[in-house]
């Protein structure tokens, strides 16, 4: 037991830096009038590595309660205590130091979380309110393989339309939509592939190479619809993706190969605060981009420079807030 939480932490620190990157480096990849060329293809390189980041969040959650142990009221509590908190802080910071209409965040906050990183709470209710009737069996490599083709390759409707002459062949058509379905499929594979014999020289390349081989593909599909359409289209960025589905289980499988006798010197720390790091990290990047404490112009001090500031004020603030919450309700 204690290896696999070695790599659950790793996981979820390399995942909570990822959201960091993203956040980071989307004001780069939403306006390539400002920010071209190579800079560009820098700040998208950074972003589809890091797309696997929500996904693998949901699966880590899969492994922790869709097995013997379910959410349990308590973890139902406090995920509803987190999304109240830290829609909160964000109101504040909405009304004190940006122009937005609070007004308007509050009337929608059941429809569209007052700042658009919280909708993450609310995917994860449904999954806790599933947890107790799931407990994911025993499966073989082979099946997780045929069912990631057919239901995350084959029949997502997110997979780029495919047609010969008039026949349209891909997707197919099995009546699997909305995102919900496929955040309930991560956490299903979350679970069945953490508890799954893994381990093995090629099972690891193999997963190291299906990771780089998303990434590049995701980030050349991207450039290739920024040509096609003059502008950034998301559609190879999207978590329930097919190249981002199988780069999140890629990912998963080499962490808990490689990853799973210690935690990696750091990251021990950034999994202990992660939850607090995600909740306030979004204020801070979108504080340094819209009031110009970064400098676009030369993007290679600007990214470490936003991604430091954030990570570090984020740290900081859920280490006091860890303090002051003596009951983890919101830390």
């Amino acid at each position: 037991m204690q290896q696999k939480i070695y790599w659950i932490d790793n996981l979820r620190a390399i995942a909570c830096l990822m959201v960091i990157v993203i956040h980071t480096t989307t004001w780069y990849i939403t306006g390539p009038v400002a920010v071209t060329g190579f800079h560009w293809d820098i700040a998208n390189i950074l972003n589809s590595a890091s797309r696997v980041c929500v996904p693998l969040f949901f699966m880590i959650s899969g492994y922790l309660f869709f097995g013997e142990r379910s959410a349990q009221p308590r973890h139902m509590l406090r995920l509803v205590l987190c999304l109240l908190f830290y829609s909160a802080v964000a109101l504040a910071y909405i009304t004190w130091l940006t122009p937005i209409s609070e007004g308007r965040s509050l009337l929608k906050m059941l429809q569209k979380p007052v700042f658009y990183h919280l909708w993450f709470f609310f995917a994860l209710i449904g999954i806790y309110l599933l947890s107790p009737l799931i407990q994911v069996k025993a499966v073989q490599a082979r099946y997780v393989v045929l069912l990631v083709v057919v239901l995350a390759v084959l029949a997502n409707p997110n997979t780029a339309s495919q047609s010969l002459g008039r026949f349209h062949w891909l997707p197919v058509n099995l009546y699997v939509s909305g995102d919900s379905i496929y955040y309930l499929l991560y956490a299903l594979l979350g679970r069945a592939i953490g508890t799954m014999e893994t381990q093995g020289r090629r099972a690891s390349w193999l997963a190291a190479g299906g990771f780089i081989a998303c990434v590049i593909g995701i980030a050349l599909g991207t450039k290739q619809e920024l040509k096609i359409n003059g502008a950034f289209n998301d559609t190879w960025y999207l978590y329930c993706g097919p190249l981002v589905f199988i780069a999140a289980i890629s990912l998963l499988v080499l962490f808990k190969n490689v990853l799973n006798s210690r935690t990696v010197p750091g990251m021990a720390m950034i999994a202990r605060y992660s939850l607090p790091i995600y909740g306030f990290h979004a204020l801070f990047i979108h504080y340094l981009r819209t009031h110009h404490y970064d400098d676009m112009s030369r993007p290679w001090l600007d990214l470490p420079w936003v991604f430091g500031v954030t990570l570090g004020g984020s740290l900081l603030l859920a280490m006091v807030l860890k303090r002051v919450d003596k009951h983890h309700l919101v830390s």
